[in-house]
Order: structure tokens, then C-alpha cells, then sequence
């Protein structure tokens, strides 16, 4: 396999913008869910009726609502305050846990759970709770499975906080963001920290030990100072994880987003030097980095499966969790066999009538290839270890990615050495470049991605 001409030279701010600029895939999969298609319930159910009965399962549970919605949001979520249709949608929960059980093998152990949304606090204690032991009762949940709950600080009453605390949550994520109060107001989401703290103290003394914060850049009025500001005060505030994800505007897709004064979202490099600026106070703080934008404690499960290479990235983003069957519930979850992927129909009228008549409520997915699967862990390695074994790579799969790969190289971005391609210091913010070179489905139609950096 030839090697291609290492750079002599650090990249230029120039080249850097240039990179910055472009559109690409997050890929928390492979293929990405833009190149989904109709699948038949008939195919998800040979795909779940597949699956050994010593599969391990993980389970991840959508939530679509929120008490007001966040005007950076990009996630499938509505506002509501109406009791009767959040305790359907739990229902609905239940209704589409028995139909999925009754489809798996009896007794596949489940190693991992996420609530996620959304807001899952919204259902309210008594509903969310109703919800675990009914999957406790369908489900056979391992004595050391990890269960992770998305939260909202403002939304955090004692009632919640109790209730993981029976049903044994053991790591919880924070929308946190930014922490300028002005940045805050832009945003449409005002959090003080004295609040954040209050939370993360309530859930260490009831027993949830992982704590997880997610932080934002690009976002409107952001400056460097308060990114950095905002990673200083998650060190502070003790948390094991932090996740920092450049604010992704897509008005497009997301028409609540039209409320974020465009004129005032940082422009390419400034989103740049936002991104530096976290990772410097974080690796000052004692975290260590982990693939494109996440940060642990050296000890965290995460920094330990980054160091040993068994570091995964799903449709959650980074994760340890080894199962290699995710199975989605609620409307739009998308769920990852072996065979493929499958989503549930986004829209919750839909996909409440069609679990309330028994139907499983897949609406698209895509059934993987044998060159899908072996692109897709090109991709993941790329992702997750920041460098790939060349001698995985068949050599027609090289020939593609080499013409998409020669700048990047030429720009100090990735480099060839000993048998590996590797992302360089520089290169690390540009990972999912270097993941695009190994694309084949890439600019084949007319998905739109958010910025790359």
C-alpha cells in the first residue's frame, strides 16, 4: 500500500478555515441516517428474531418532550404540560417493551440503558418509574448494567433525584452549554450556576456517582473567554465526563433555530479557537481527551476503553457500552443490529396508534452491506482511536480514500507512519475528515450536515 507524501509543515489558519467550513457527517453511524430508506416491520422482526440468546442488549428510550424548548435544540422534541399525553407516551413505552420482548430471544441480558430526549424528567417521577419496572418485568437487566438518564438541571426536583436513585441510575448527563449569563439569554436557556451545582450535589448524595456535563460552542454572543469560563466551572464542579459539541445551526431542519440572531453566531475560526480553548482548560483541569470532543477523568470507564481500544461511538456519541444490539423505543429511537438499522416513525401520533395496535413502529432503516460493514469499522476506528491499521483496509477501499486524503496529509492533518494512518495534534479537531475519506455514500444525495468543526 503506497504511502502518501507526509507534510513538512504545520497548517496554515488558512487551510484550517477551509477545513472548518465544510459540512460533514457526525458519524455516530455508518452508513448516516440521511441515507436511510422505507423498512418493512416484517424485516425488523427477522432482525430481532435473530439475534443469539446470549446477545448482550442495549436499550435506549426516547422522550420528545421538554417544558420549553431550548432555541439551539437540535434534537426531536416538543413542548408540552399536558399530564394525559405524557402518561400515553409512557404507555406507549410499555405497549412497544412487550412487543420487542416477545420479538427477542427469551431472556437477552441487557448490559446498558439511556434515557434520552428531549427531557426524560418530563414523564414525571411516578411515570418514569412506572416505566423502568415495567421493563424490569420485560427485560432481563444485568446486576451491573449501567443506566444513564439525560437531565435538564432546571427540571431536577427531589422526586426525580429519588427515583433514579431506586431504580439504580448510575450516571447522569447535564445540559449545561455555556454558563454567561448573556450567552444564556441568546440561547433561551437560563440556568445559573448555583443551580447546576445544586444539582450535581443532589445526585452525588443520592448515590449516582457519574456525572456527565455537556457544553456547547458556536454559540450566539460566545466568546472564547466564556467556552473556556464554561469548561473551567465543569472541572469545579466535579464532573467525570464532558462532552463539547459545536452548536450545529440548522434553521432548515430545526425551525425553532430562526430565533438565534445569525449575526451574532461566531464565524469559522472563532469556533475553532472556542473548541482549543475547552480543550485547554480541560487538560489543564487533569482530563484527558477522548476522540473529537469528548473529555474524562483518566480513572472513567471512558478514559479507560480509549486507552485500552475499546472505546464505540453510537448514536449517542462515545460510549463504552459493548452490546452489539441496540434496540430503540419511543418515536424516532433508532435502534442497531447486526443485519442493520432500524427507526421508529418520528411523528408520536404514529407511532403511538401503531404500538397501541400491536404493530412494531419501524418506519426506515437500511440493511447493511458487507462493504457497509467493513467501511463502517474503518470509520469507528477512525473516530474512536484517532488512527487505523492499514492492513484492514482492502486495498480497493484505499484506492477510494486516497485522493480525499491527499490534502489532508498535505496539510499536516493525517499522516502514514509505520503501517497506520494516523489524525496528527493538528488534525484531531478534523477527524471526521479523515472518517469522510472512507465514505462511499458521501455527497451520493442531498443530505445537508453541520459543520465540521
Amino acid at each position: 500500500m503506497d504511502a502518501l507524501p507526509p507534510s513538512r509543515l504545520p497548517p496554515s489558519r488558512a487551510a484550517l478555515a477551509r477545513y472548518a467550513r465544510q459540512n460533514l457527517p457526525r458519524y455516530t453511524s455508518y452508513p448516516t441516517a440521511p441515507h436511510f430508506k422505507a423498512l418493512e416491520e416484517a424485516t425488523y422482526r427477522e432482525w430481532l428474531a435473530a439475534v443469539a440468546p446470549g446477545d448482550r442488549l442495549s436499550l435506549y428510550l426516547h422522550i420528545p418532550f421538554c417544558k420549553s424548548l431550548c432555541w439551539y435544540c437540535g434534537c426531536h422534541t416538543s413542548v408540552t404540560r399536558s399530564v394525559a399525553r405524557t402518561s400515553r407516551y409512557a404507555q406507549g413505552l410499555l405497549a412497544e417493551a412487550t412487543l420487542l420482548s416477545a420479538a427477542l430471544p427469551a431472556g437477552a441480558p441487557v448490559e446498558s440503558l439511556h434515557l434520552g430526549g428531549g427531557t426524560p424528567s418530563a414523564l414525571g417521577a411516578e411515570a418514569l418509574e412506572a416505566v423502568m419496572e415495567g421493563l424490569r418485568r420485560r427485560f432481563a437487566f444485568e446486576g451491573d448494567a449501567e443506566l444513564s438518564v439525560e437531565l435538564d438541571p432546571r427540571l431536577l426536583d427531589d422526586a426525580i433525584v429519588a427515583m433514579l436513585a431506586r431504580q439504580g441510575f448510575t450516571r447522569a448527563s447535564l445540559g449545561v452549554q455555556d454558563m454567561a449569563a448573556e450567552v444564556q439569554t441568546l440561547i433561551g436557556r437560563i440556568q445559573p450556576p448555583a443551580l447546576v451545582q445544586g444539582a450535581v450535589q443532589k445526585l452525588r448524595a443520592a448515590g449516582i456517582k457519574g456525572i456527565n456535563f455537556d457544553l456547547m460552542y458556536g454559540l450566539p454572543g460566545q466568546t472564547t473567554a466564556h467556552v473556556e469560563a464554561s469548561a473551567r466551572f465543569a472541572a469545579e464542579a466535579g464532573a467525570d465526563r464532558v462532552a463539547v459539541f459545536g452548536y450545529a445551526h440548522v434553521p432548515w431542519m430545526k425551525p425553532h433555530q430562526k430565533a438565534i440572531p445569525e449575526d451574532r453566531l461566531p464565524d469559522a475560526m472563532a469556533r475553532m479557537d472556542q473548541a482549543e480553548a475547552a480543550e485547554r482548560a480541560l487538560l489543564a483541569a487533569g482530563y484527558v481527551a477522548i476522540g473529537l470532543d469528548h473529555f474524562a477523568r483518566s480513572e472513567d470507564p471512558m478514559a479507560v476503553a480509549a486507552r485500552s481500544g475499546a472505546l464505540r461511538r453510537n448514536f449517542q456519541g462515545y460510549t463504552t457500552d459493548r452490546a452489539p444490539v441496540l434496540v430503540g423505543l419511543g418515536a424516532s429511537a433508532i435502534g442497531s443490529l447486526p443485519q442493520g438499522y432500524a427507526q421508529n416513525l418520528a411523528d408520536e401520533r404514529g407511532w403511538l396508534a401503531a404500538v397501541e395496535a400491536g404493530r412494531l413502529p419501524i418506519a426506515r432503516g437500511l440493511a447493511l452491506t458487507k462493504e457497509d460493514r467493513l467501511r463502517r469499522g474503518i470509520i469507528e476506528a477512525v473516530m474512536c482511536d484517532l488512527s487505523l491499521d492499514l492492513r484492514r483496509v482492502p486495498l480497493k477501499v484505499w484506492r477510494d480514500a486516497e485522493a480525499r486524503l491527499e490534502p489532508l496529509v498535505a496539510d499536516g492533518l493525517a499522516a502514514v507512519e509505520e503501517g497506520r494512518l494516523v489524525a496528527t495534534e493538528a488534525g484531531r479537531r478534523f477527524v471526521r475528515h479523515i472518517a469522510a475519506a472512507f465514505d462511499a455514500y458521501l455527497g451520493g444525495g442531498p443530505a445537508r450536515h453541520s459543520a465540521a468543526v
